[in-house]
């Protein structure tokens, strides 16, 4: 798989931008996210190392539980669906980097911009379940995630990433251990045959290619979890500062987001039109979606949008708006969401960090009326 773009063919991918190659990184266009569930071939791409090796019989791919439980688990897929209950639940999943690339000065990464997020459907069984099953000791504070992919440099002696998450979250019902995507098998370049999806929250939690979960006293200290990776300041930052003596926090719940995904960026339309209808997707982490609002004069004045009722808690709300306009020319359309805590996104980033962390600036799209706009 040295060539990637060919990669994303062999991987039916539709339109995705490569934003890296080793490894592979890839982000969906905001219009290709117009689906309620987003398609698979449309669903970005994150890895943190290379791909590990496949496996002939999904069903034979086991992984463990450990730590601090009373009784440590062994199992294999097949066994993982037969045990416990299975949920499918439709929830977004997004990259902690999502939106860096409108931080000034640029932070350190992958030049994301709203494309590291989709909302598929998910199917698996709840950790909860497992970890129950495994009984938690009194001691139990945090867990360490561990999959099957070597580091950039094909090595598996160290983990490409491992992150945890503290147990209140690990044992939410809708964080799941995922062996099928929009239901079909898990494909391979999605963590298959199994992974973690930790909905709301940074998707480098959601480990692929999943082959133990470590029950730990403590907070979790593997690769994604240590200096500034997937942490942000306690206290803001000034852009550019130096970081290495802040104090920081994890990255926990994403921030509110709201993408238009229709009309397309440059779209025209002809001389004399005075409405347009535009439509889009929303989320806001751990949180929900309390409103969607539209301008087309630079927030001078707001058109609220309508929106659907989630299918679950983590699903996205799509929304639609209809705004009038007052002439022929050039408008750029921006979409605001603000969460049930009252938080709205701004229209620049104000939360700069060194490794560009819950960007959530505004998304705007510009529409030309008529020939000469």
């Amino acid at each position: 798989m040295q060539d990637q773009m060919s990669a994303l063919d062999l991987f039916g991918k539709d339109r995705l931008t490569v934003l890296g190659k080793t490894p592979l990184v890839a982000e969906t266009p905001e219009s290709l996210l117009d689906d309620d569930t987003t398609p698979i071939s449309r669903f970005f791409i994150r890895n943190n190392g290379l791909f590990p090796e496949r496996i002939e019989d999904p069903d034979a791919w086991r992984f463990t539980v450990d730590g601090e439980v009373e009784h440590p688990l062994d199992l294999s897929l097949a066994e993982l669906k037969s045990r416990f209950p299975v949920k499918t639940f439709r929830m977004v999943l997004e990259c902690g980097g999502n939106g860096r690339a409108f931080f000034e000065p640029q932070a350190e990464g992958n030049a994301w911009t709203n494309g590291g997020a989709g909302c598929a459907e998910w199917t698996g069984v709840s950790l909860c379940d497992v970890l129950r099953a495994a009984g938690l000791k009194d001691t139990a504070r945090f867990t360490g995630h561990f999959g099957a992919d070597p580091d950039n440099t094909g090595s598996f002696e160290k983990q490409a990433m491992s992150r945890g998450m503290p147990m209140a979250k690990a044992l939410e019902e809708h964080t799941l251990l995922v062996w099928a995507m929009n239901g079909e098998p898990l494909p391979f370049v999605h963590g298959g045959p199994l992974r973690l999806v930790v909905p709301g929250w940074p998707g480098s939690l959601s480990q692929k290619w999943l082959t133990r979960i470590w029950v730990r006293d403590r907070e979790h200290d593997g690769p994604g979890m240590t200096g500034l990776s997937y942490r942000v300041p306690v206290h803001p930052l000034a852009p550019g500062a130096d970081a290495g003596q802040v104090e920081t926090r994890i990255l926990e719940s994403m921030p509110v987001r709201s993408i238009v995904t229709a009309p397309a960026d440059g779209f025209r339309l002809a001389a004399g039109t005075r409405r347009i209808a535009v439509r889009g997707a929303a989320w806001a982490g751990d949180d929900t979606v309390a409103r969607v609002d539209c301008s087309i004069d630079g927030g001078a004045t707001w058109v609220p949008a309508q929106m659907t009722l989630p299918r679950n808690p983590y699903d996205w709300v799509r929304w639609t708006a209809d705004i009038a306009l007052p002439g022929d020319g050039y408008y750029e359309i921006a979409a605001r969401a603000t969460d049930s805590l009252g938080r709205a996104q701004p229209f620049r980033a104000v939360n700069w960090n060194p490794n560009g962390y819950g960007c959530n600036v505004m998304h705007r799209v510009v529409v030309r009326v008529g020939e000469g706009a």
